[in-house]
């Protein structure tokens, strides 16, 4: 069957799609590709007015720049599907063709999963242009390819797939009622990359029988007109996270390879040690190393008693200003991602620039950091409702109270890059230590190092302690001359 066009939408389908559902990750060298393998597939709906025909064009919006391809396989819907199970599945898919999934990643800062708007626009959604019989084909052996220009860019088969495409449709079926003509775009695999105005992408899908979907073919142009209404919605944005992904890695994307982690810069071994030091001790260990400017200033613990030992997230808020707030601060903003992005040992570091007139977070956000296993919020900015993120009993240092909202001051703009906080530069993945006094940064490369030193010097500290409540006179004993020293050299043997 041949998907023909009307009004460049595809005409022949059993109906227009009532729903367009797609899946998340689905192919394993995308997962490998993303870093991150789902354990049961996940999906977004798309609009279908995105529906477009082979031969068409696609217009990338204007003040954007991260349109990507995603070939994929779509299943169209031939006869109605409620509580299937997954061995009469494909009996209610009627046909397969290939799709293409385009998205523009510009537009993914305020629509995290949903993709409403980086995926929902009109011709985002090519179909064809020829529908294969789905009894005609294994849907285990269908091959998916892509070009771009000409040039073989994805090339799969559904052997490759995480979940096979009955799962899917089975899957769906519990949830609600799949009806003639709806379209599920069943995931793209490693290989989609970015398009620029003028390319000619090309999706195809087959089957070992020689059944084809023949070639979607789809033209990229260039959006004109006004850009986007900050007093609408949210604007494009696109920072190097998105340019990573949308290109596929960060050397198609032209982007510097990443530092290299330092390797166990927070063993458990060093953690124990750090554990039992406190943060005067690390001070003056980090000063003889000449670094003076590692404290954090002005903060003060919500919870005194407890120690913040982690590795440092960082979170930079700008001055606020109405018209970047509209644009930057709703939504799937940069403060809700840098707390999604927290892991174990985790510490986010805000820089508010000691800004005390707002709150630069709350209490679902303390909630948020605890539950991924943070280890402590550090903030030179204020906190709203106090009380309730002092109760969820993560260690917070922040400069005092305040009640109001984020948008009073600041604008959240950046995460994971050297900021300053407190008056002191912290770069992610430098180690973070606070108690009762304050709050200091270590760099990893001298972690141990220090961390030996002030355990020695704390040691040697107690003896003279213990010496001067014995009622010997400091002088000479703190710190200790020659002959106090060798005392103490003396003692230690001994123990």
């Amino acid at each position: 069957m041949t998907i023909g066009t009307t009004d460049s939408v595809p005409a022949n389908l059993p109906a227009r799609p009532g729903k367009i559902i797609a899946v998340h990750i689905s192919y394993e060298s995308r997962a490998a590709q993303r870093g991150r393998r789902p354990d049961a597939p996940s999906y977004f709906f798309k609009a279908p007015s995105s529906v477009a025909a082979s031969g068409g064009t696609v217009e990338r919006p204007p003040g954007t720049e991260l349109l990507a391809f995603e070939g994929e396989i779509a299943l169209v819907i031939g006869t109605k599907a409620r509580r299937v199970p997954l061995e009469h599945a494909w009996e209610h898919v009627g046909w397969v063709t290939a799709s293409n999934d385009l998205g523009v990643y510009d537009l993914r800062a305020n629509d995290k999963g949903s993709n409403v708007r980086s995926k929902g626009g009109d011709g985002f959604t090519p179909l064809g242009p020829d529908l294969i019989d789905a009894r005609a084909v294994d849907p285990g052996t269908l091959r998916l390819r892509t070009w771009v220009n000409g040039e073989l860019r994805q090339d799969d088969t559904t052997a490759g797939l995480i979940f096979p495409l009955a799962q899917y449709v089975a899957d769906l079926s519990q949830h609600f009622t799949l009806e003639p003509g709806d379209v599920i775009l069943t995931g793209t695999p490693a290989g989609s990359s970015v398009l620029v105005p003028g390319d000619v992408v090309e999706v195809e899908v087959d089957s070992p029988t020689g059944a084809s979907s023949g070639r979607l073919v789809t033209t990229v142009t260039a959006g004109h007109g006004p850009a986007f209404d900050p007093a609408l919605g949210s604007l494009p944005l696109a920072d190097d996270r998105q340019r990573e992904e949308a290109w596929g890695s960060r050397a198609e994307a032209g982007l510097p390879d990443e530092a290299p982690s330092s390797p166990a810069t927070l063993s458990p071994s060093l953690r124990a040690k750090l554990e039992s030091i406190p943060v005067a001790a690390l001070s003056g260990q980090l000063r003889k190393r000449g670094l003076n400017n590692v404290t954090i200033d002005g903060v003060r613990p919500l919870h005194p008693e407890a120690k913040l030992i982690g590795t440092a997230r960082t979170l930079r808020f700008l001055p606020g200003r109405e018209d970047l707030f509209a644009a930057h601060g709703g939504g799937y903003n940069a403060q809700k991602r840098a707390f999604d992005a927290l892991g174990e040992g985790d510490v986010v570091v805000i820089e508010a620039r000691g800004e005390t007139g707002s709150g630069t977070l709350g209490d679902i956000l303390a909630i948020r950091a605890r539950a991924a296993g943070a280890a402590g919020i550090v903030t030179d900015g204020g906190v709203r409702d106090i009380a309730a993120v002092t109760a969820v009993g993560i260690p917070v240092y922040t400069v005092g109270a305040h009640p109001a909202v984020l948008g009073r001051k600041h604008v959240p703009w950046d995460l994971d890059i050297a900021i300053a906080c407190g008056g002191a530069t912290v770069v992610p993945g430098d180690i973070l230590v606070g108690d009762a006094d304050g709050v200091i940064i270590i760099p990893p490369a001298l972690a141990e190092e220090v961390a030996d030193a002030a355990l020695a010097q704390e040691e040697e500290d107690a003896w003279v302690a213990d010496q001067v409540a014995a009622g010997h006179p400091v002088d000479g004993l703190f710190p200790p001359n020659a002959e106090w020293k060798a005392t103490y050299e003396t003692w230690r043997s001994t123990r």
